[in-house]
């Protein structure tokens, strides 16, 4: 299939690398419908795409809503009559987050709801349009402090880097891939989990040493998969990451 006919939708994507990874799918000859929160920031960021002539419009979709998720995929069936490309990205850290000793337990809820539940609620009822795809593909944004093997490695670079609900949460969703992988593997929907790197964005408080561009770079690669895809794999710049 041709990427100029591929439709994608991009969640949280209204700013940071949600909107780096929409500008380069639409690019890449992708129609984007950009996810976002709040309509009115979505269509600036829509805005920006559509005056340098790339295909992009904006869409409500709140991913703690599943009114606005139902909405959202109603009205991408109605107009497309199918969706090739989910790319998961809508997360949030926590101030309230920390080790476990220290991190509160409503932090913690409220990474899982967003970051794990909000996820597979949109994954659920975006599935059935993907379903009528000719090969869809699930990118879900994670995080190398997702793995398990990471956290206990005393030798890792992230092994201090204890946010109990952030990286339970991101784990949680690297869980979403392993299974939904497996559920769908005689399917022609591919899903993985891509860790972008440690990107300068609101949701790292300007911290980190890549752009949202060059973080964008390795969800778009996997959204754009061809033929020979391998799905349930957990992938960052430097290649794959032990779950």
């Amino acid at each position: 299939m041709d990427n100029i006919t591929k439709i994608a939708l991009v969640t949280g994507a209204n700013k940071g690398i949600g909107r780096e990874i929409a500008r380069q799918l639409a690019e890449a000859g992708v129609t984007v419908i950009m996810g976002a929160r709040v309509l009115r920031l979505g269509q600036a960021a829509t805005r920006e795409l559509t005056e340098a002539g790339l295909k992009a419009e904006s869409i409500e979709l709140d991913i703690n809503k599943e009114n606005t998720i139902a909405s959202a995929a109603n009205t991408i069936l109605a107009k497309y009559g199918r969706l090739d490309i989910l790319v998961n990205n809508a997360g949030i850290v926590d101030a309230e987050d920390g080790p476990p000793s220290k991190a509160t337990a409503a932090a913690v809820r409220r990474l899982i709801e967003t970051n794990f539940i909000g996820t597979l609620c949109v994954t659920q009822a975006m599935l059935p349009l993907l379903r009528l795809s000719k090969a869809g593909r699930i990118v879900n944004l994670s995080t190398t402090l997702a793995s398990l093997t990471v956290n206990g490695d005393p030798t890792s670079p992230y092994y201090e880097a204890r946010l109990i609900g952030y990286n339970a949460s991101k784990a949680a969703l690297n869980m979403l891939t392993v299974q939904l992988a497996a559920e769908l593997k005689n399917t022609q929907i591919v899903v993985n989990a891509v860790a972008p790197g440690y990107v300068r964005t609101d949701l790292t408080g300007g911290q980190g040493f890549m752009t949202p561009a060059e973080g964008a770079r390795l969800p778009v690669q996997y959204a754009l998969l061809g033929d020979d895809a391998v799905s349930g794999r957990f992938v960052e710049p430097q290649g794959e990451v032990a779950w």
